[in-house]
């Protein structure tokens, strides 16, 4: 009798356990990195990039947020994820960045140049620029992470005046392009080489982001 009180004691304990960890937080697995990737979609969609957290994400998600640092390098790489792109932002910009400011307008051109014509991402870019198009939600996520990730990264480290104005039209110029050379197809830019482009949107991205503005008197 004994014995049997002694299994038929533990098997309610490992059912707690069990039904505890069930009702809790994901713990991670297999399944998670897909979880927090789907919660960071809808984050995104429901409140733009700017206002969602990776605390929110992990909430949606079931997850605790260390998982989420885990799977992900931050907003940013987890943003780029849920576009199924695998690039990171971060570290594009870090390379950007590292040789200083001079020409980083050109150096900027090249990075989204060179992802954006790899093989098998351009297909999830254009379907990008094809939902920013199309859809209000689209628009303001992209063009949130545009100008805080990447351009006003630029403008941080420049130190300059009317850095939000700066980035926006900076990315006004690459968004533009991109549109006109990838989705609707503008021959001229179709035909023009990486180089070409580089060598005159860069002097563009240079003045809007980092060189000194004229002021009329």
């Amino acid at each position: 009798m004994t014995s049997g009180e002694g299994r038929g004691g533990a098997a309610p304990t490992g059912a707690s356990r069990t039904g505890t960890r069930g009702r809790g937080r994901r713990a991670g697995g297999g399944d998670t990195r897909a979880a927090i990737v789907a919660a960071a979609r809808a984050q995104f969609a429901r409140h733009g990039y700017d206002k969602a957290t990776l605390r929110g994400i992990a909430r949606e998600a079931g997850v605790d947020p260390s998982l989420v640092h885990h799977y992900f390098s931050g907003k940013a790489g987890l943003f780029a994820q849920t576009l199924d792109v695998p690039v990171d932002p971060g570290a594009v910009i870090d390379a950007v960045l590292a040789p200083g400011l001079d020409r980083v307008g050109w150096r900027i051109v090249e990075a989204f140049l060179g992802v954006w014509d790899a093989p098998g991402r351009r297909e999830s870019f254009v379907a990008l620029l094809r939902s920013s198009m199309t859809s209000d939600e689209g628009a303001r996520v992209l063009r949130e992470f545009l100008v805080r990730e990447v351009f006003g990264r630029v403008t941080a480290a420049a130190g300059v005046p009317d850095a939000a104005l700066r980035a926006s039209l900076a990315a006004s110029q690459v968004l533009g392009m991109a549109v006109l050379r990838y989705v609707l197809k503008v021959p001229a830019l179709v035909e023009a080489s990486d180089a070409e482009i580089v060598e005159r949107l860069g002097p563009v991205l240079q003045r809007h982001l980092v060189d000194d503005v004229p002021r009329r008197d």
